[in-house]
């Protein structure tokens, strides 16, 4: 049994949803943001130092990072998820899901912690935002005709790009990446991901 720790409004939705996507058993603990700060509560901390969603547990031990998670899940639950070790697929499994936590999300978290600091962080917009858009249209140009990344079905990559994929909608960005938008539409409208919703609370 998978035991999920599930903090609303974070990453950790994408877990839910893989782990309703391949119906393996697992239970979620569930998690919520302090309203006035925003921030984890600090019962996450008791589970793991750093304080963090996702993370879970599995075969008696606490596994974090969403792309650790992902992979693991997947090779135990999923192998179908994930492409032949060796292959030029596998290979670009292996960039994208680094890629979707690593440069994928630095212009997206910039964007939403220079957007706090309010005039003081004008001088930096410009470079995000030609970072995200830089960052957005590549995920727009490697989509394959298929709708998925990597594989023509869903696979680990979809799952861990989903969240950006999400983001770049969120901003406002649904007609400069038209492929990308209709990624994000097929994803929300599985009945794996309304009930990694449900699962979740509501995010």
């Amino acid at each position: 049994m998978i035991t999920l720790h599930h903090l609303n409004k974070s990453r950790s939705l994408r877990i839910l949803w893989l782990l309703e996507e391949i119906g393996t058993p697992y239970q979620v603990k569930r998690y919520q943001r302090d309203e006035k700060t925003n921030l984890a509560p600090p019962e996450l901390k008791q589970v793991h130092p750093l304080g963090k969603s996702p993370m879970i547990e599995m075969e008696g031990r606490i596994v974090t990072e969403s792309a650790a998670i992902v992979e693991l899940i997947c090779a135990a639950h999923a192998p179908a998820m994930i492409p032949e070790t060796g292959t030029d697929a596998y290979i670009q499994h292996l960039e994208l899901m680094h890629f979707a936590e690593g440069s994928a999300m630095t212009p997206i978290l910039l964007n939403l912690y220079v957007g706090r600091l309010g005039e003081a962080g004008a001088p930096l917009h410009p470079r995000i935002s030609e970072q995200l858009q830089s960052h957005f249209q590549y995920m727009e140009d490697i989509l394959r005709p298929s709708g998925h990344f990597v594989l023509d079905e869903l696979s680990a990559a979809d799952i861990m790009l989903s969240f950006p994929a999400q983001i770049a909608v969120r901003l406002g960005h649904a007609e400069d990446y038209p492929r990308l938008a209709a990624f994000v539409k097929e994803l929300e409208a599985r009945p794996a991901f309304a009930r990694a919703l449900e699962a979740g609370g509501g995010a």
